[in-house]
């Protein structure tokens, strides 16, 4: 009886057996998860680097008017004009950054063109004896391009960077001092193999030494209302004094280096 009893349970554990096995192979196979993309990191933008680009903007004079008293064959009083003009001005620009941590120091030299205005109308009030005063065209000798070297030193927050910069201005017979600042902006793009391209505007203010003004030449012919010939008047020399320059302008640069 106990023999059967162990052949029945046997029988049965060996049915139990292969069911399962049976049913474990009618599941479906498990497949592996798949990878988890690859997703590379941004790199993180840095001003360090070499620059170069082109700037356009506007420049003002400030030159106010100015008298001066004359003897001699042709007394009377010559009145410079205010001249406050403005003009075009464009050049170019290179420079180098280096960022250590949100700070941003670096070094830019430009060359640039300048639309000085200066042609100027001198009136004239002659002292006695009415007349005419026809006046000839009185230039100053300020060049009509100027170039500056500046240090720069500013804030960044991430692509945006505010600054301020100053050093030299020179011009081809005088030199003075640069001053200003600005903004930029580093722009989604990386045109002609640069590693960014910034865009940004900038004030500067330049004083040259000297303004050299042409002051001892004819600047007129006075004709006296009686009749007779027309008398150069000739201005006097009246020594050299500072000429201010006001710049406001927007710049392109390409900038190579570490991204």
């Amino acid at each position: 009886m106990r023999k059967r009893v162990l052949s029945l349970l046997t029988g049965v554990a060996g049915v139990t057996l292969a069911a399962a096995a049976a049913s474990a192979a009618d599941l479906p196979a498990r497949a592996a998860p798949p990878p988890a993309p690859f997703v590379a990191a941004a790199p993180i933008f840095t001003w360090t680097g070499f620059y170069g680009g082109v700037n356009a903007g506007w420049g003002w004079r400030g030159d106010d008017e100015e008298s001066v008293v004359l003897g001699g064959a042709t007394p009377g009083t010559l009145v410079f004009p205010d001249n406050g003009d403005g003009g075009f001005t464009g050049g170019a620009q290179i420079g180098y950054n280096y960022q250590i941590g949100s700070f941003v120091i670096g070094l830019e030299t430009d060359i640039q063109w300048a639309d000085t205005d200066e042609a100027e109308d001198v009136r004239f009030f002659p002292a006695g004896a009415p007349g005419t005063f026809v006046p000839g065209e009185f230039d100053n000798n300020l060049s009509d391009w100027f170039g500056t070297v500046r240090a720069r030193a500013g804030v960044a927050f991430d692509r945006v960077l505010i600054y301020a910069t100053g050093g030299l201005a020179y011009s081809d017979d005088t030199t003075g001092w640069v001053a200003g600042g600005g903004v930029e902006w580093a722009l989604p793009v990386n045109w002609f193999g640069s590693s960014a391209v910034t865009f940004g505007i900038e004030g500067l203010w330049l004083s040259f030494d000297e303004d050299d003004d042409d002051f001892n030449g004819v600047v007129g012919t006075f004709t006296p209302a009686g009749g007779g010939a027309a008398i150069p008047v000739v201005a006097p020399t009246r020594g050299d004094n500072e000429n201010d320059f006001f710049v406001a302008r927007a710049k392109l640069n390409f900038k190579f280096g570490t991204f």
